[in-house]
């Protein structure tokens, strides 16, 4: 059961680090959006642009909690 909860954490780490790592990367929010819409594609998720925008805040606002 321990080694369950190890691996859920680092596999959590990991999604919450390539999440930050997409967010605060140096590129414009445009291109990155296109990123982010481009995987989310990939997974038969399709999201309009106003949608796309209300889940980068939601993800930026989660990572700032976590950052405190």
């Amino acid at each position: 059961m321990k080694g369950i909860s190890v691996l859920t954490a680092f596999l959590g780490g990991a999604a919450v680090g390539a999440a930050m790592g997409i967010l605060f990367a140096p590129e414009k929010g445009e291109d990155t959006r296109n990123k982010i819409a481009e995987i989310l594609r990939k997974k038969g998720i399709r999201l309009n642009h106003d949608d796309m925008d209300s889940l980068v805040d939601e993800i930026s606002a989660e990572l700032k909690e976590i950052d405190k």
